[in-house]
């Protein structure tokens, strides 16, 4: 509910035992590094043990009251040191709808169905939910002025998104099959990768997003486990015409339960609304389902030529948008159609 329990403490009080007694030392540091590299059994041997514990009539309910503490009376960090981060492009209605601004004939380019694109983006400015955004400084170019100018962003964006944890990693030139792609995922947590349109539309040619989006990015510093997401996973299916994934980027458990039936949405309360006590609005609502590739295909993917994934690695979907108007994941159309690009 709204507490927070104290691992440390139910292992000091012997309360946990084997694999998910080790699942609470390999955190012993204050990071989840150590609990991600060791695979889903120790995970799950954990989540067993205080489902079991966390009970109405569990016997050891005395026990653990003096381990629970009231959320809002606790300071939440990054549950993992990040150390690399890569931010894909999955949200197939934000794809299309972006790249109308640009080719409103052919809005994706031949390449997004047959490769899950994504760009590495800077691990040292992912902050816990909460945390200030300060406006970042940039170039920028209006469509009629000669030159560039230098100063804040004026067309600040967020992207509504979902994040993938890395668990075991991989050795450096050692692919992961599709198949055991599910054995390094470690689970997921809300992501929102701002964005500053302004500068985005002058500097990502040729090489993409670099000052528009490595000045911040929020994430929920809750990991929501593979295992508390596995009643909501479904067949992953390709629209009918569209081309099938390539062999590596396709597997039978894919198909069967790739995709993750997720309901996300985004809602804005400005400080105004709170001193007015109105209520929070609803910008967007979407699903996990609307992506065009799973998390076991990014992260197949991710590792397909060697690259060496660790644990605590940050995978971003990208914006995950729906297919009407009231599920746009971020504001980016209406941002880059003012800047006339």
């Amino acid at each position: 509910g709204d507490q927070v329990l104290d691992l440390a403490g139910l292992l000091e009080a012997g309360l946990l035992t084997g694999a998910a007694a080790d699942a609470v030392r390999a955190a012993a540091d204050g990071s989840l590094n150590g609990l991600l590299a060791l695979g889903a059994g120790p995970r799950k041997a954990l989540r067993a043990r205080l489902s079991e514990l966390l009970r109405e009539d569990a016997p050891e309910r005395d026990q653990l009251a003096p381990l629970l503490s009231n959320l809002v009376d606790c300071t939440l960090h990054l549950p993992a040191r990040i150390g690399d981060y890569t931010d894909f492009y999955v949200g197939i209605h934000h794809a299309t709808e972006v790249g109308k601004l640009f080719r409103p004939d052919n809005p994706l380019l031949p390449n997004y169905k047959y490769v899950p694109i994504g760009y590495h983006g800077r691990a040292s400015s992912i902050r816990p939910s909460g945390t200030p955004v300060r406006r970042p400084n940039g170039q920028t170019k209006a469509p009629d002025a000669a030159a560039p100018v230098f100063g804040p962003s004026r067309r600040l964006d967020y992207e509504l998104e979902l994040g993938i944890w890395a668990g075991p990693g991989n050795e450096q030139g050692e692919p992961v099959p599709i198949s055991a792609a599910a054995d390094h995922i470690a689970g997921f947590c809300l992501l929102n990768d701002w964005s500053a349109r302004d500068l985005q539309a002058w500097e990502y040619q040729p090489l993409g997003p670099f000052l528009a989006k490595n000045f911040a990015t929020s994430i929920s510093p809750w990991i929501v486990t593979m295992a508390a997401l596995a009643p909501f996973r479904r067949p992953f299916t390709r629209p009918e015409g569209d081309p099938q994934p390539l062999p590596y980027l396709d597997g039978d458990f894919n198909r069967r339960a790739g995709a993750i039936d997720m309901v996300l949405e985004a809602w804005l309360q400005t400080a105004a609304m709170r001193a007015a006590g109105q209520p929070a609005l609803r910008l967007s609502r979407s699903n996990l389902t609307d992506a065009y590739w799973t998390w076991a295909q990014m992260l197949a993917h991710h590792a397909s030529n060697g690259c060496n994934l660790q644990a605590g690695d940050l995978l971003g979907s990208g914006t995950l948008s729906g297919a009407d108007e009231g599920g746009r994941g971020s504001l980016v159309s209406g941002a880059l159609e003012q800047s006339n690009v």
